[in-house]
């Protein structure tokens, strides 16, 4: 997912609390953030001469409350956890460094209780949404002896 689609899909479902959010959607939202109240402090001080006011990073962090939860919530549910655990962020610096470490860790392969994978390549379904696994070949690899050098 590229940094203008993540941002288009988190702004588009900013109240939707369900499905899942792979780890490119979450990070590139998360870098829109930091750049957008990054340039909008700076405008803070340069229009009102004091960085101490922040005004219009303010009003940008209230508008952004909302999806910033919802992506947030999608993101645990692309690990199979359940959307509550984000209140793990009232925990001073131990629940935010465990949800830090969740919204980097992959999400789980395939399909979860909270939808389909959604990077795609569902290995527990055939396209017929029943669930099997679907057998594929595995190629015959020739094996080299290793060569070990003697001296």
């Amino acid at each position: 997912m590229t940094f203008a689609a993540a941002v288009r899909t988190c702004l588009a479902r900013f109240a939707d609390f369900s499905g899942r959010a792979p780890r490119s959607e979450f990070w590139w939202y998360v870098l829109f953030l930091m750049a957008a109240d990054a340039v909008l402090t700076r405008l803070d001080a340069a229009l009102l001469g004091t960085p101490v006011v922040p005004f219009l990073s303010g009003i940008f962090s209230l508008a952004m409350l909302l999806p910033t939860v919802a992506v947030a919530v999608r993101r645990l549910h692309d690990l199979d956890k359940a959307g509550w655990w984000y209140l793990l962020v009232l925990v001073p610096l131990v629940g935010v460094i465990v949800l830090i470490v969740w919204f980097a860790s992959p999400g789980t392969p395939g399909g979860n209780s909270f939808g389909p994978d959604p990077l795609g390549g569902d290995a527990t379904d055939n396209g017929e949404g029943a669930g099997r696994l679907v057998p594929t070949p595995i190629p015959r690899v020739p094996r080299r002896h290793a060569r070990h050098d003697r001296r």
